[in-house]
């Protein structure tokens, strides 16, 4: 476990940050087998229907992960300031409420798949496929609750190294089944769909365990077991904000999927593969991002709020050395990577897949500094503003999307749209931080010198 509130701000964010981004590089290492294995043994309306499936998947889960990341703000406030039976009550009150809302999500999907992929323009061609993913991961929710319920409530308290150590085992299973349903029994979509289930249901048990047996601070009385109107106000306020900010994010990219859809299988082969290798690029600074919510989160629970400063200056200087790096390799390598996701002679897919990565890979800094804000609002508790970041830069990205594609731009203007969702999401937090929380912070740093 990491305390958080002693000693260097940039070191400690950086330590802590670190075994997350382990984790969810092997998460979205499976993730990428997933869309190897289908494009390359399968085919490219395979990959096409997976690849665009999983941006409905990410819209659905995005609400529970956003529950459970909003708890896990209000748990580290608690653990900051000492007050463990609090702590508990949260973690019993978080269970009942996410859990139920999980059951809720997965019938209304289930339910609604058909509708779903009908409002998402979703070519006759893939439907099939998409149905039959769609159906496998819609059923596996509950692993996703369970899963980063039990990773919110352990990065909480500062560690965050067992969270990785059970996505390895997942990530591990989950390539293993890949192989073998795709290769060897020939499921397609379906034997994809099931190590991914598979695999979270691995990593769900796991973690679900390691929580009811090794965390001491969580061993419940019955007396602990209860909901005050206090907590689940809180936890209410804090796990739907958070969680609105995710849906609203992914709700955005969703209907630019949408639009993607319209251009046909090869675009949309393109932009799974290239949405694929954004994610895995970017995925260490939005680690980051809910490391510095942690420590932020703590930091306000001890009422260090002076830190919080010299967190931000630390973290703007990583994530500008870790994103020109991650850029550079990308645009010297844009064209080799798309060979990893399809066959060599698919060459409009990699053509435009490398476009595609050409032109987001330069601007990944502003997504950097967007997930810090993110982070810095959230661990405030100022989780409204971090909403209206998310609907400035999705909404930007929407209308700019089907604005440019309309024009010679084609398809092409959807990549531009991207990048500038993330500018003008960027000037409003820079100025929203010094009109608002930068004079906070002055003011409290002048309360303790005097």
């Amino acid at each position: 476990m990491i305390d958080m509130t002693k000693g260097d701000c940039g070191k400690l964010i950086l330590k802590f940050a670190f075994p997350m981004i382990l984790g969810n590089i092997f998460q979205q290492i499976y993730n990428l087998v997933d869309s190897i294995v289908v494009g390359k043994f399968v085919g490219a309306n395979a990959l096409a229907a997976v690849g665009s499936s999983f941006a409905i998947v990410v819209f659905v889960t995005s609400t529970i992960i956003g529950l459970t990341m909003g708890v896990g703000t209000i748990l580290a406030q608690f653990y900051g300031s000492g007050e463990i039976e609090k702590f508990k009550e949260a973690t019993f009150t978080s269970f009942i409420f996410i859990g139920g809302v999980t059951i809720i999500i997965m019938i209304i999907s289930l339910l609604g798949i058909d509708l779903i992929l009908s409002l998402f323009n979703m070519p006759n061609e893939l439907i099939k496929d998409s149905k039959e993913y769609l159906t496998i991961i819609i059923v596996g929710l509950i692993f996703t609750f369970i899963y980063n319920l039990a990773t919110a409530l352990l990065r909480s308290i500062g560690d965050s190294k067992r969270p990785l150590y059970f996505l390895i085992i997942a990530s591990l299973i989950n390539i293993i089944l890949d192989l073998v349903f795709v290769l060897k029994f020939n499921m397609g979509v379906r034997g994809v769909a099931m190590a991914t289930v598979i695999a979270q249901a691995t990593s769900a048990v796991l973690s679900a365990m390691y929580v009811y047996k090794s965390v001491g601070i969580i061993s419940f009385k019955k007396s602990d077991i209860r909901i005050s109107k206090g907590i689940f106000r809180d936890v209410i306020k804090y796990s739907i904000l958070t969680s609105t900010q995710q849906s609203i994010m992914n709700f955005g990219i969703l209907i630019v999927q949408g639009l993607v859809n319209t251009f046909g299988a090869t675009v949309m082969a393109a932009f799974a593969a290239g949405v694929k290798v954004d994610s895995i690029a970017y995925m260490p600074v939005q680690d980051f991002g809910n490391a510095f919510s942690t420590f932020v989160a703590q930091n306000k629970g001890a009422g260090k709020i002076d830190r919080v400063k010299d967190g931000v200056r630390g973290s703007i200087k990583i994530i500008i050395v870790f994103c020109v790096v991650i850029s550079t390799l990308i645009l010297i390598f844009s064209k080799d990577i798309m060979y990893l996701f399809i066959n060599k002679n698919e060459i409009e897919v990699i053509s435009l897949g490398a476009e595609y990565l050409s032109v987001v890979s330069i601007f990944y800094v502003l997504i950097g500094f967007l997930f810090m804000f993110y982070g810095l609002f959230r661990g405030l508790g100022h989780l409204k503003v971090s909403i209206v970041l998310t609907i400035v830069s999705l909404g930007t990205r929407v209308i700019l999307a089907y604005i440019l594609a309309s024009t010679w731009l084609g398809e092409r203007g959807i990549w531009w749209s991207i990048p500038i969702g993330w500018a003008l999401a960027d000037i409003i937090g820079i100025i929203y931080f010094h009109k608002n929380i930068n004079s906070d912070i002055n003011l409290e740093d002048n309360k303790i010198s005097n």
